[in-house]
């Protein structure tokens, strides 16, 4: 069996989870897109494309003001929640075959390699997608949207994580995304941010997670520090 790398700046590791360890990002636009249709509001990828990342909350105002519709706060509450049941139908059909890419793989090297790995994502069912990925064991931490008061572009999920769940500091720690708002987060909160897709504002740009392994995170990392 090969020993594990040795690695010398790459203490723990978050990821988001949409987009970077599985694709959820249909159920949400097909949730999101039918609840725009019940209000008469034209809702289309492209839209869709300014909720990544973004909590419940925030993604339904953003529709509202699209079709520049008013509603009173226990309307919102109904419509957050009918838009959350339509995405969990469609989440309750995942499988562990569903994952990206390259991300089990990486878990496992992480792993190997003593990295603490943590989640840091907006979505609110994240532990669900988690278990029907049968993946929650990799995780020394979950931030979600219940845990925090801030959305991305804030760093909150990302600090909370890394300092109360990973118990690592941002100078030690990567964060994944491929969420604009989620690269404006990470960069805040001073970490280093792999970004996954058309995302030049990270410091590391791949087009999947199969083009990373924990050797290659952590000499990012440390030429990244010694600038």
């Amino acid at each position: 069996m090969t020993a594990p790398a040795s690695l010398t700046a790459l203490k723990g590791i978050i990821f988001d989870l949409d987009g970077v360890l599985v694709d959820t990002a249909q159920f949400h636009f097909r949730a999101w897109k039918r609840l725009a249709g019940e209000l008469g509001i034209p809702f289309t990828a492209h839209d869709n494309e300014a909720l990544k990342g973004v909590s419940r909350r925030d993604s339904l105002e953003h529709i509202l003001a699209l079709g520049k519709v008013s509603l009173t706060e226990e309307e919102k509450n109904g419509r957050m929640a009918q838009k959350n049941a339509w995405y969990l139908e469609l989440v309750n059909e995942l499988t562990p075959d569903d994952m990206l890419p390259g991300a089990k793989s990486l878990l496992d090297e992480l792993r190997t390699c003593g990295v603490r790995i943590g989640l840091g994502s907006s979505s609110r069912n994240a532990e669900l997608i988690l278990q029907k990925l049968n993946i929650s064991g990799y995780f020394d931490g979950v931030v979600d949207g219940n845990k925090i008061s801030k959305s991305k572009p804030d760093p909150e999920v990302f600090t909370l994580c890394a300092l109360h769940y990973l118990h690592t500091q941002p100078s030690d720690t990567i964060v994944v995304e491929d969420a604009r708002s989620g690269v404006e987060a990470a960069r805040a909160g001073g970490f280093f941010c792999v970004g996954i897709g058309h995302l030049p504002q990270a410091d590391m740009v791949i087009a999947s997670l199969e083009q990373i392994n924990a050797t290659l995170l952590d000499q990012a990392l440390q030429a990244y520090r010694s600038v």
